[in-house]
């Protein structure tokens, strides 16, 4: 018989217990019937086996509820109907508690995957790793700027710098330093910031690295521009009234010269001729004065660039008719690759030209004591997926010292060069968003690279 309520079907076996009991007693009272009252007893026996387990249904209830918080096992439903209003309760509270939990849950795994995409698509590289080097989080813009899949332990990272994995291991919590890292054609200046948390009884480290070169380059050029700005304005003011004085000057005295031959004795015309070939001489120095500010005014005056589509191809094309007659004269070798052929920029193609040009000219002045000299122009993607142009030489080169120096308005290694050549070339790639770094082998290989 089923018994729709727990309270009845508990008093019911009580009763039925307590009625075997007792008809035990009345057995054994019966000093005759000793097997009826074995049977008796092993009845007895039994029945409390079934209490007890049927009122253990609400432990066992109890306890795999409480498995199912534990392991996160919000997929149960609990059924215990047909034992009355009170279990009925019961059953509303615990599938309450799961619902609650399941909501909890999911509310947790919708902040988790939002805090996973902002991480994945965030500009800034993050890696999230423990102090023996062990990689925990990792994101798209750190796989990025060190051309990997994967990262497991931060000491994998020696192959792109030893310097940075040393500096990473190192970091302490709110540092911040800047490293410096040539990874073939570019030269990356990273940024890196640490933060260090506990969680789950484990110490992490979180470091944002963010390449700052371009930035940096940008200032530095700005800089520049301002210095220049004010001392040209400064020398000009100065330099053009002396510059009108001796011209002015000079009129007068072959004025007074041709006016007055008669008068002058030959010492004074002496003197006079003197006087006219100093006031010359600081005429012709300072119009030449004049006329070097001029020129470096063109590294403040560099015109916009009018960006377009065209094909790498033409642009080398174009630049090989301009130097091919002065690259046969020298007796210099030239190899132009594209990979891929159908290689297309979008920027200023006149500009570029004056770049390429201008090192191209600084090539073949490098190579003028190189016996069989190379020039090798080529453009690729690298492997960050940007466009890069590279003109290379087999000549002189350029010694440690100086390199960091050549991009330096003024700064020339040339017995005649006005040092804006490079300056020029850094500011035009600066406007296209783009950057021009050098390494150089000295009597090897130097290599000027331009990244868009």
């Amino acid at each position: 018989m089923v018994y729709k309520s727990f309270r009845i079907n508990f008093i019911i076996r009580i009763i039925v217990l307590s009625a075997t009991i007792f008809l035990l007693f009345y057995l054994l009272a019966k000093k005759s019937l000793y097997f009826t009252a074995s049977l008796t007893f092993l009845a007895i026996v039994y029945q409390i086996y079934e209490i007890i387990k049927y009122v253990e249904k609400t432990n066992r209830l109890l306890k795999n509820f409480l498995e199912s918080i534990r392991y996160s096992d919000f997929t149960r439903n609990f059924q215990v109907q047909g034992l009355g209003s009170s279990f009925d309760k019961l059953q509303e509270s615990f599938n309450a508690v799961i619902t609650d939990f399941q909501k909890i849950r999911a509310e947790k795994e919708e902040h988790y995957f939002y805090l996973q995409t902002v991480i994945q698509h965030i500009g800034i590289s993050l890696i999230a790793f423990h102090r023996d080097g062990k990689v925990e989080m990792i994101n798209n813009a750190s796989k990025k700027l060190f051309q990997v899949s994967s990262l497991k332990q931060i000491q994998d990272l020696s192959r792109f710098s030893e310097e940075l994995v040393t500096c990473l291991l190192s970091l302490k919590h709110g540092e911040n330093t800047l490293v410096k890292v040539i990874d073939n054609e570019d030269i990356l200046k990273l940024a890196i910031y640490a933060t260090e948390f506990k969680i789950n009884n484990r110490q992490v480290i979180l470091v944002s690295i963010k390449n700052i070169q371009y930035e940096l380059e940008e200032q530095e050029i700005e800089s520049w521009q301002k210095l220049i700005r004010v001392l040209t304005h400064e020398i000009m003011n100065s330099i053009t009234p002396i510059s009108s004085l001796s011209t002015t000057l000079t009129t007068i005295l072959d004025n007074f010269g041709e006016n007055n031959t008669n008068k002058f004795q030959d010492e004074d015309l002496e003197t006079l001729n003197e006087v006219k070939l100093a006031l010359e001489t600081i005429h012709k120095r300072s119009s030449g004065l004049l006329h070097f500010v001029d020129t470096y005014r063109n590294l403040t005056k560099i015109p916009k660039p009018n960006f377009g589509i065209f094909q790498v191809q033409k642009l080398f094309n174009n630049i090989h008719r301009l130097m091919e007659e002065e690259i046969k004269r020298k007796g210099i070798r030239c190899e132009i690759s594209i990979n891929p052929e159908s290689l297309e920029l979008f920027a200023d193609e006149q500009l570029l030209e004056q770049v390429l040009i201008n090192l191209i000219k600084n090539s073949i002045h490098a190579l003028e004591h190189t016996e069989h000299p190379e020039i090798e122009l080529k453009a690729f993607m690298n492997k960050r997926g940007r466009i890069s142009i590279q003109i290379s030489d087999n000549g002189q080169g350029i010694i440690k010292e100086v390199l960091d120096k050549v991009f330096i308005p003024f700064f020339t290694t040339k017995p005649k060069g006005s040092g804006i050549g490079l300056s020029l070339s850094k500011q035009i790639l600066r406007l296209h968003g783009g950057t021009i770094t050098a390494q150089s082998i000295p009597n090897e290989k130097t290599s000027f690279t331009l990244t868009f």
